[in-house]
Order: structure tokens, then sequence, then C-alpha cells
């Protein structure tokens, strides 16, 4: 199957015959008379699945087609009888859906579960049946693809179903290939329903099972999903697509010349290549006219380069650049940094002398077959692992092809409180089409969508221990929890030593993974008291004023005048200062490196010489920043006390994104103690940064 101009059965007129790409199909029909036949005779293989086979044995030549025999045997007897609404027996949807999974290269144990995928919900054939013939993988991915009863769960069966086939997929992603396969098929057959049904199933596809598609990596089977969900939801914009299409074919291509030019570059070269056109789906053309408007001939297609080995793609690159003018903007390297879904490929875009712009895809074959295939180009991936024929089959598979995205799914679907929350959160997770990896401070690695935060990062790490998150660094440096993160940042959590603390309800405006949105709506719903404390904006500063003041330790050359020590800047022994004649006759003392000296030379205030007593003793204001939490004050003002520093005033204001600030006017017995002072202050759990005001 074809990752490219794929075309809804609806409308076979949609791409000219020159356009089409020649595709094994099923002839309903025709299966459905050899279906009704009955059984071959002896061993032979019913003529039912000889497509099937063909198409398996081109991946698999030493594949042993007697499991498919015997499950085709099954299905077909238990379906006998049962018709589809389009007309043709039952048995030809199974066969269909296991043909699509045959030609993408799947496995034989995925194309035995996929001929049974519907013999537990639509027959009497039980699960033990299954397993007592077929064993313990096949049941299993057969029971993973199997509805749930609506008779239990009403309204909700829909959700349900998907939270059960997303369970069964963390175990064994064959799960979900079958139901994309399925999906197809009944999509590409959806012409005999009523338009609002088509429209709700179509609704459904967009939203869960195409993003679904595109995380697994199973290209041949997203892009002909989103033409036919295109051809029911946007009857218009397809039409005019389609016309778009159509007048093209009568046109020039400029792409099989230009593809001669790059066979040419890469034979010179000495590059063994496949060059292949491409034509684009029609969602892509779409797409490409809303971005660009008028379309050119060499839009309506892509060229692709095939290799054997990846450093020949890099080579095929060089020729290009150097032979053609790059697109340097359309360059991107998928294969040093592949996609979250397995994707690897080298993109470009060259100009031609003609002033044609191509695009051009480089892979080597295995990339391009995964990038077809995704996760169904992978085949088994348990045949390493020791055999379980022994094993709890309820005991859950460590499968190492499981991508973190859907690790994370699993994760969050266990804390959805119903079928409704499930649902709309499982389809806005999946609208999420970018991901990027964080890297932890103990060397572990986050895998987190696009635009997360480091609220998200919290959760991701810590799940409910995150609620005590009182900061974060990133790449060194301390930053709030809104902060957003980039690809490959290092981010370290800190979270408070108090078990009682909670997140703030502004959280929930930075959260972006279903996993930390949950959480935190869970923890403000059973502490509603806790969660108004938090939004703490409307408070006043709470200052606390020390018994005595002490004066000021610096005297000017002024006799009689009043000395004042500057707020703004603080000083101390042995600190240059300068002092500078003020309203009502005093001297006002600053730091020489302090803005407000300039400031007051520009106003022409008259410059007073100060210099420092001979006593040792100071005044000094400080200011800890730091992270909210209970009892701070009291440790700080303990720290303070211990390093025999007498507190003269304290401010704290209000919190500002779990964030404090406290201001401290403090009389120290020696200015000597400053700095010992100031390290005592930042050692204090959720302190980050310490200086003078």
């Amino acid at each position: 199957m074809s990752a490219e101009a794929t075309n809804p059965e609806a409308h076979p007129e949609a791409r000219p015959e020159s356009r089409r790409r020649a595709r094994t199909r099923l002839d309903l029909r025709r299966l459905g008379r050899a279906a009704l036949l009955g059984p071959a005779s002896r061993d032979r293989l019913p003529d039912a699945i000889g497509h099937v086979a063909e198409a398996h044995r081109a991946h698999h030549p030493d594949a042993d087609l007697s499991l498919l025999r015997r499950a085709y045997l099954l299905a077909e007897t238990s379906h006998r009888g049962q018709m589809r609404k389009s007309g043709e027996p039952y048995i030809t949807h199974p066969l269909a859906v296991t043909l699509i999974l045959a030609e993408l290269g799947a496995e034989t144990t995925t194309l035995t579960a996929s001929l049974l995928h519907d013999t537990v919900e639509d027959t009497e054939v039980t699960l033990d049946q299954v397993r007592a013939e077929f064993g313990d993988e096949v049941c299993f991915i057969v029971d993973g693809v199997t509805k749930v009863e609506k008779i239990d769960y009403g309204a909700a069966a829909e959700p349900e179903t998907f939270r059960k086939m997303l369970v069964a997929t963390g175990n064994d992603v064959r799960v979900m290939s079958i139901k994309l396969a399925d999906r197809l098929h009944n999509m590409r057959t959806l012409g005999v329903m009523r338009p609002e049904k088509q429209a709700r199933i179509a609704k459904v596809t967009r939203d869960v099972l195409i993003p679904l598609a595109e995380r697994l990596g199973v290209q041949a089977l997203k892009t002909e999903l989103e033409d036919l969900v295109f051809a029911i939801l946007h009857p218009e914009e397809y039409e005019s697509t389609r016309a778009l299409i159509a007048a093209h074919a009568g046109e020039r291509d400029p792409l099989p010349g230009i593809a001669d030019a790059v066979r040419a570059v890469l034979r010179d070269a000495g590059i063994a290549a496949e060059v292949q056109v491409r034509p684009r789906h029609f969602v892509s053309v779409h797409r490409i006219a809303r971005s660009r408007g008028e379309l050119r001939g060499s839009d309506f297609g892509r060229i692709l380069v095939l290799v054997a080995e990846n450093a020949d793609c890099y080579g095929v690159l060089g020729e290009l650049h150097t032979c053609f003018t790059p697109v340097v903007s359309e360059f991107k390297d998928f294969i040093a940094v592949p996609k979250f879904n397995l994707y690897q490929s080298l993109h470009t875009a060259v100009a031609t002398p003609e002033g044609y712009v191509a695009e051009v895809i480089v892979r080597t074959r295995q990339m391009h077959r995964v990038a077809e295939a995704g996760v169904v180009a992978l085949g088994n991936p348990y045949t390493t692992a020791p055999s379980d024929a022994a094993a709890d089959p309820d005991e859950e598979r460590v499968d190492p092809t499981r991508p973190g995205w859907l690790s994370r799914l699993l994760d969050w679907q266990q804390s959805a409180p119903d079928p409704d929350t499930f649902w709309t959160v499982l389809r806005a997770e999946l609208a999420q089409d970018r991901e990027i990896t964080v890297f932890r401070a103990d060397g572990g690695t986050l895998g987190l969508p696009a635009g997360a935060s480091c609220v998200d990062a919290a959760y991701a790490q810590y799940g409910e221990a995150a609620h005590g998150c009182i900061g974060a660094r990133v790449n060194g440096r301390l930053t709030s929890l809104a902060t957003p993160l980039s690809d490959g940042d290092t981010v370290q959590l800190l979270l408070a030593q108090d078990a009682s603390s909670g997140p703030a309800a502004e959280w929930l405006d930075h959260a972006r993974t279903p996993a930390a949105r949950i959480a935190i709506a869970g923890w403000l719903e059973n502490h509603p008291d806790r969660s108004l404390s938090t939004t703490s904006a409307a408070r006043a500063p709470l200052s606390v004023v020390g018994a005595r003041g002490g004066g000021a330790n610096a005297v000017a050359d002024l006799p009689g005048a009043t000395v004042r020590l500057a707020g703004c800047c603080t000083p101390v022994p042995p600190d240059a200062v300068a002092g500078f004649l003020v309203r009502g006759g005093a001297v006002t003392v600053h730091r020489v490196q302090c803005a407000a000296v300039a400031q007051m030379r520009a106003l022409g205030r008259t410059c007073v010489a100060v210099h420092w007593r001979a006593t040792a003793d100071c005044r000094v204001t400080l200011r800890a920043e730091s992270f909210g939490r209970p009892h701070l004050l009291a440790d700080l003002t303990e720290a303070i006390a211990r390093e025999g520093v007498e507190v003269v005033s304290a401010t704290v204001e209000p919190p500002v994104e779990q964030r404090v600030r406290h201001t401290y006017t403090l009389q120290l017995p020696d200015a000597a103690g400053l700095p010992a002072l100031m390290r005592a202050m930042r050692e204090v759990p959720g302190v980050y940064d310490v200086g003078r005001a």
C-alpha cells in the first residue's frame, strides 16, 4: 500500500487513471462466492484467502500458512449466514482487513488475529476457544480488538471501547494495527449507511483514529483515512480539490523530467538509488493549495529517492544541493532526529533552471518500509522475549517499541473519572502533533508534548508527589513552574519537604498534559479550602518590626547633620560610599555603585564626604527570594538568630506564582559576618536567592 496517492472508494473518478498506483484490491463479490462454497478440500489453501497468502509471502517468504488456513476456516464457519449492510457475506470484512495488513507486511500472528477479530463479538466463538486453538498471543490480540458490550455501558460504550483498546495496545501495539485496518475497510464501504451515521463515524475517525495512525507511523492507512474523512465531512472542498487534480492531469507534469535529472546526477556520482514520483493525496493537495494559493505542476507530488544505507542518504543530499539550487528553509533531517512515530527521512527542496521547486524525500528502503507501515513493519516485538506459555495471560507485557506518548495515555487514563472526561481529554491529547524530549537532573529523559511546561514535567516524573513541587531549574537557571520547555532542555524539579503542600489553582493554566490537569483538578476538588488559600494576591504584606532600632554607623563631614543609610543599596562597612545633602539638612549615604548616585549628581545635589565609624556593628537590608511553603518565615528568622543578628523589621510580600519575597532590616554586631549570614539564609529549604536590597 502507498502512503501517497490514495483515493476515496466512493469517488473513483477523483483521480485519473494515469495517477493511480497499482494495488491489489479485494473483489468482494468473488470472495463472497468463494466464501459461500465453504472450505477447500484436504489441506489446500481456500481460494478466498489467496490474495492474503500472496501478499503475506511477498513480505515473509517462509511464512507458515497453515495457521491462516485454520483461522479462515473458523471465521468462515462462525460468520456463515451473516451479511454486511452492503449485501456481501460478512466474511469478506475480516478478509479485507487481513489483506490490508498483509500488504503492509504484518506477520502471521497479526493476520491470524485479524481474521478472527470479530468472531468473539459477533458469533458464538469464545475467547477460551480462540486460546485453545491459536494460543495466548492471538487470544490477547482478539480480546483487545473486541468491543465492550453496549448493554453494560450504553452511551459510554464507544469511549470505553477505545479505553480498552488503548490499554491492550500498551501491551501489544498490534491491537491498534488491526483496529486501524478495520476502520479503513469500514470507511471504504461507508456509502451504504445514512449520511448522519457516516458523519459520526468520520468525526471519530478524524479525532481519534487518524492521530493514532500518525503516532504509530502507519502513514499508508493514515493518508487514505484522511481522504475518506475529507470526502464525507468537507464535500465542497473535496470536490474543488478533485477538480484541481483533474485539471492538472491534462497539463504537462514537470516532476518526471526532474526525476530523470535527479537519476542522471546520482548515476554520475556513482550512487545506486531508485527515484520515484510520488503524487500527493487529496488532503495534502488541499493543504498545499491553502498555504500557497495558486498551484504549479511540481506542487502535485514529491520526488522519493530510495537508497541502501544511511550514509547514502547524505551522499544524495550533497549531490542534490550541489547540482540544483537548494531551498534551505525546506531542509529537515529526520534521520539524525527521528520523529516520535519512528519516521526517518531527509526532506529538502530544490529549484530547477525552469523555475520549478520540487520537494525531495531521501530515505533507505528500510526507512521507507517503516514510513509506510510504522509499527506494523516491526513485526512481532516479543519474539526476542523468553517463552511465556506458562505466564499469567493477565500480566502486563513490556513492549520495547512502546512510544512515550502511549505510556502517557496509559498513565492518565487510569485517573480519568468518567468516560466523558476520558473521551474529551483523549481527543485533546491526540491533537498534540509534536513531542519534545527533556532531560532530568538524574540523567533520565521525559517525553512531553510540545508546549509542555515545568508543571507537566513535574507530574510526568513524580506523579501525585508533584503536588509538592515548589519550583524548577531549567538548564541550571531557577525559573517558575509556568515556564514552557523546549526540546533538549534539562529540568531539575524542586519538591517541598512538607507533605501537606499542594498545587495552586493557576497551575491549571500552565498544564498541557492530561495527567497533570487531571491530578491538579482532583487535588483542588478534594481540598477546596486549600485551593482558595493559594490565591493570596489580595493579602497585604506581612510586616514584623523589632523592638529597637539602632543608629547608623556612618559619619558625614557636616557638623550637626543627620545621617541616613539609603534603603536602595543598604551600604555597610567597608563599602565605598558617597553622601548627598537632601531636604531637611539630612545626608543620605549610598554605595558609589548605586544608580541613585548618578541621579543625585544630575540633580545638582551637594556631595558630602562620608566615612565609617570605627565600630564594627552595622545595619543592612536583605531580600530573600523563596518558594512559598508553611513555616518559611519562622525558619528564616531562626537562621538569622543563629548568626547572632538582630531583626529590626521584616516584610513578607504576597506570593506570586508560588514565589515569595522576604525583606529584612537587620542589625549586625560585625559587618564582617554579612557573607556568612547570607549563606545561612540561602541554606533554608525553599530559599533560592538572598541579596542586599
